[in-house]
């Protein structure tokens, strides 16, 4: 690898311990790394125990046929069942399950026994169509209950669900369809957006065309009304909810399945080829759900009051919000909509309202709130939180600092989570009531849980100098392969250290003087200035701490001289004057004072907005095709494509 002079700074390095009442009630204590140690294999098998098997596992871990790992061999379990079923048998059956809030102000509340009465009634319904174990079924649906209730419904009759976000693209929709070869898919009429009805069965209609166009193996169509759009109809293929999940039995005895049965398929798409159809299977994936839920946000299953406000269409709602929170009896809340629908206070209200006590969200969303000022959540009671989290990307010291002293009253531990749609749950996180925290760092990996930094020549990096982030053994809720291509499964993320027998996680990561891990984005973000690697995210992260700015995006433009040159975009605080070439000396200046003189920004920008998907991530991919003055790649994923129009126009 070359040089690397990127180094957080100093103030960042500052660790926050928990608190000694923390502490006194946490979940995980000095003894489950411990245990961990020990005996990891034993330790797994201790944590399946956390579930209801019909049938005892053989063997925790089969990594004979490695790449491709079997864990808990020979053991059955039906997923559904320990996400809802078990929960009413012991008891709790009038506990809420979901407080469900609709983005035009209505709401519900689901018990645990109205979840499994309505999960059976689809379960029900899908049989009568003809659906069976080993099926798939795409469902395509905004954040309302019965999304939920079909992925359950699926995983009670060992039928493989395949959730494709609302936000995509009638062929994007169809690629999913076709490769997965679904028999029915699941929709909504339209869904609710910043206060209008969109139309969503539409999309599904152009995706699964007509004539020599339709989309083979789709049977039928079942749709929920949610916001009264009319829809086109196609008889003998669409379905109306209501008129048949609505009618049908709530009385439905699950079976059990091997715990390698594959439980979903989530589709990541890159910025070019083919998306890649993830495979997760059901006891494996459940069980590091279960396990990571419970001790990285300290869940106490009829005490607390759980929020991720990730979409299900994206693997943190499948973990999240579906299986690892029901597995562990969670009450949660359940969001449709923006966070400013129908105005900023949005989020802050429903924390107040519901007594949310532990909040999971995306660092994006964070610097969204800087943006906007503290008078927003000042004007709220969020005394009842007592956790937080962060998902999707680093998230910047600043930030982090800004998310624990606003939101967390000075007083919230924050886990800030590192994993993967591919590795199924969280894999490097702070423990709550264990660790002391590090603004911007990942920490450490969980226990059970064992990773790398290293070099090109699978070397371990020095402390300090950036690297590759490795996985050196295999987790119980990794990826099965990708759909229909083992080939491309083991080329994406086994080639790189083949020998070695490595997942490669696609991210650079370095040790700090304790050895604690920071996660520095995907190597695609990592720049190579004359021969010395920089972080994008340590740019951004100085940027941010400038007081002026709300958020900032870095990518690396192609340079004559340098080989690339650091171009950055940056948000500016509500109120804050540009200044214009002040500013942005400033500006260069400080990722000068806090990173190097070799890290300072070839070009600054300040803009409006950045062009950002539905789930909150910044394409920093369009962002390089701006800096390079190259033809824009696709935006359809985009909430504004017209944002990056806009962003042409500054420059």
């Amino acid at each position: 690898m070359t040089t690397d002079v990127g180094t957080t700074s100093n103030s960042a390095q500052a660790s926050y311990p928990p608190s000694a009442a923390f502490t006194a009630t946490a979940n995980a204590g000095p003894e489950l790394q411990a245990a961990a140690d020990a005996d990891r294999l034993a330790f797994w098998a201790e944590q399946a125990g956390r579930l209801d098997w019909d049938r005892d596992f053989d063997e925790v871990l089969d990594w004979s046929g490695a790449p491709v790992a079997k864990w808990f061999v020979g053991g059955k379990l039906n997923v559904a069942y320990n996400c809802v079923d078990r929960h009413v048998e012991a008891g709790h059956g009038d506990q809420v399950a979901i407080h469900w809030v609709g983005e035009p102000g209505d709401s519900r509340d689901i018990t645990y026994a109205q979840l499994k009465d309505e999960v059976c009634r689809a379960a029900n319904t899908l049989t009568a169509l003809g659906l069976k174990a080993g099926d798939r079924v795409a469902i395509y649906m905004p954040m309302v209950p019965e999304a939920i209730v079909s992925m359950l419904a699926c995983a009670r009759l060992g039928i493989t669900h395949s959730v494709v976000f609302a936000g995509f693209s009638a062929a994007a929709l169809r690629s999913r369809v076709d490769d997965a070869e679904a028999k029915l898919v699941i929709t909504t009429d339209g869904q609710w957006r910043r206060g209008q009805a969109a139309p969503l069965k539409f999309a599904v209609d152009e995706a699964l065309g007509s004539g020599a166009d339709r989309a083979p193996s789709v049977e039928h169509v079942l749709v929920v009304r949610r916001t009264g759009l009319d829809v086109e109809w196609t008889t003998g293929r669409d379905l109306w909810w209501d008129e048949t999940v609505g009618t049908a039995s709530p009385e439905h005895a699950c079976e059990s399945f091997d715990a390698e049965h594959p439980l979903f398929l989530l589709y990541t798409s890159g910025t070019t080829g083919k998306p890649k159809g993830i495979v997760h299977t059901s006891g494996g994936y459940l069980t590091q759900a279960a396990y990571t839920h419970h001790y990285v946000f300290d869940h106490k299953p009829g005490q607390d009051v759980y929020w991720c406000t990730a979409d299900i269409g994206w693997v943190t709602g499948h973990t999240y919000i579906v299986y690892g929170p029901l597995a562990n009896r969670a009450t949660q809340i359940v969001y449709e909509g923006t966070p400013n629908t129908p105005d900023e206070h949005r989020h802050f209200e429903v924390i107040e309202k519901y007594k949310v006590s532990i909040y999971y969200i995306a660092p994006t969303l964070v610097r969204t709130f800087m943006k906007w000022g503290r008078d927003i959540p000042d004007a709220h009671d969020l005394s009842s939180l007592r956790l937080l989290g962060s998902v999707g990307e680093p998230i910047n010291p600043e930030a982090w600092r800004w998310y624990r002293g606003v939101i967390g009253g000075g007083r919230c531990p924050i886990v800030d989570t590192w994993w993967q749609t591919e590795t199924g749950g969280i894999m490097l996180s702070p423990l709550p009531g264990i660790t002391a925290t590090k603004p911007g760092s990942a920490m450490a990996p969980l226990p059970g849980i064992s990773c790398k930094v290293v070099d090109d020549n699978a070397r371990d990096v020095p402390h300090g100098e950036q690297g590759y982030l490795v996985l050196d053994q295999p987790w119980p809720g990794m990826l099965r392969g990708i759909w229909g291509d083992m080939d491309r499964y083991r080329e994406t993320y086994w080639s790189r250290y083949a020998e070695q027998g490595w997942y490669f996680a696609g991210d650079g990561a370095k040790y700090d003087e304790d050895g604690d891990v920071w996660v520095l984005g995907r190597v695609d973000d990592v720049m190579n200035v004359s021969g010395h690697r920089i972080s994008t995210s340590e740019v951004e992260s100085a940027l941010v701490g400038h007081p002026a700015v709300a958020e900032a995006a870095v990518v690396g433009a192609s340079d004559e001289t340098t080989g690339q040159g650091i171009v950055a975009f940056v948000i500016l605080l509500e109120g804050v004057e540009n200044t214009g070439d002040t500013l942005i000396s400033e500006l260069k200046a400080q990722v000068s004072t806090d990173i190097s003189p070799i890290a300072k920004p070839r070009e600054i920008t300040v803009v409006p907005e950045l062009p950002k998907t539905r789930s909150g991530k910044i394409m920093r991919r369009l962002l390089r095709d701006v800096a390079e003055g190259r033809e824009l790649g696709d935006t359809s994923t985009l909430v504004d494509p017209a944002v990056v129009e806009a962003l042409r126009a500054k420059r």
